[in-house]
């Protein structure tokens, strides 16, 4: 096992470029073409998210995640206003507070609910709890699709949280940097778990699944949009080559390898569930997309880290994520498991790998 792969199973930000995407970003740096998203690079990636969606939507690209998610916020609420989203959500863990700082101020209620997916019964509590003036009222309810624990919003939950939405008035933000991978698990078509089931954006993930760099903004509510482009410049995010973010888009949505990348993530995720489970491990989450929450113990993870592996531990400590990608192999697996046998005790490899 080298040092790059080593980081396999530590996220699939790890992994590199794909190679559609690869070939449209190299493509793009042959010719001089217009800056700022003036390009036919631009207007072809939006194009082609407008027929994936099979609607008509506004398309913003930004570098990150985290910009997208918190711009995203900022069009759908004022500072004033609340956000309701799941306590191990990405927009509360993992966003260094970007979301009220680009809102200005607004508000995150934390829903509870099982293996990271929101108790819509909860969010009604928190939807409805005061609208007098000393609260910030409830505004918008953010999904995270596949979520942090690997799993996914079926689209009767997702019925469940429209209604929410129309009974509070509410808009749905959802962020979609594993987007992908639920589209891939749920085998539904895009627009069945989003503009179908009322989500007015989407923070649309590019990176995770292959791409170097760059995630977008899908407004299906396209009135929200209004001026977004003018908060996407403020935040530092409207890039100056746009091609070089929105040409990757063109070949892994032209190839099919944005469904392809996620499918295969996902197989290779489900087959590790597998043996580490006959293997005698607790698997802790569905493993309904890409992600493993699995109970190696303190001890096990520590002398894991210590063979030359990566992968963190999420919520409690010995309770460690492994992610898989579109560059997770077959080889991969194996060594994975060869090391967790050397390791562990012989009455735990009876049943084999």
């Amino acid at each position: 096992m080298n040092e790059r792969d080593s980081y396999v199973f530590a996220s699939d930000n790890a992994a590199g470029i794909c190679p559609s995407a690869l070939q449209s970003l190299l493509a793009a740096n042959q010719d001089c073409v217009g800056s700022y998203g003036g390009d036919p690079w631009t207007e072809r990636a939006k194009s082609l998210i407008n027929d994936f969606f099979e609607c008509s939507c506004e398309v913003f690209f930004t570098f990150n995640g985290t910009a997208a998610n918190s711009l995203a916020l900022s069009a759908l609420c004022q500072r004033h206003h609340s956000i309701i989203a799941h306590r191990q959500s990405h927009l509360q863990t993992d966003e260094c507070g970007c979301p009220e700082f680009m809102t200005g101020g607004t508000k995150i209620l934390l829903a509870n609910g099982d293996q990271g997916r929101i108790d819509v019964d909860h969010a009604a509590e928190l939807a409805g709890y005061r609208r007098d003036v000393h609260f910030p009222p409830v505004r918008a309810i953010g999904l995270t699709q596949a979520t942090e624990w690997g799993t996914v919003y079926d689209l009767q939950h997702l019925d469940r949280v429209h209604e929410l939405k129309k009974r509070f008035q509410l808009h749905v933000h959802m962020d979609g940097a594993r987007f992908a991978n639920a589209i891939a698990s749920l085998d539904v078509a895009p627009k069945a778990c989003t503009w179908q089931a009322g989500i007015d954006c989407l923070s649309l993930g590019g990176t995770k699944n292959g791409m170097a760099v760059g995630e977008c903004v899908v407004f299906f509510n396209q009135s929200l949009a209004n001026e977004f482009g003018f908060r996407v410049k403020q935040a530092g995010q409207l890039a100056s080559k746009m091609r070089f973010l929105s040409a990757p888009w063109v070949g892994m949505l032209e190839s099919g390898d944005y469904l392809n990348n996620a499918r295969h993530a996902n197989a290779m995720a489900s087959q590790l569930k597998n043996r580490l489970q006959a293997f005698g491990l607790r698997v802790i989450n569905e493993v309904q997309a890409n992600g493993i929450l699995v109970d190696l113990g303190e001890t096990l993870a520590d002398q894991m880290r210590e063979q030359g592996w990566h992968f963190y531990d999420l919520f409690n400590p010995g309770e460690s994520r492994l992610m898989c990608s579109w560059a997770t192999t077959q080889q991969h697996l194996d060594e994975f498991m060869v090391d967790l046998q050397q390791l562990c005790k012989p009455e735990l490899n009876q049943v084999g790998l």
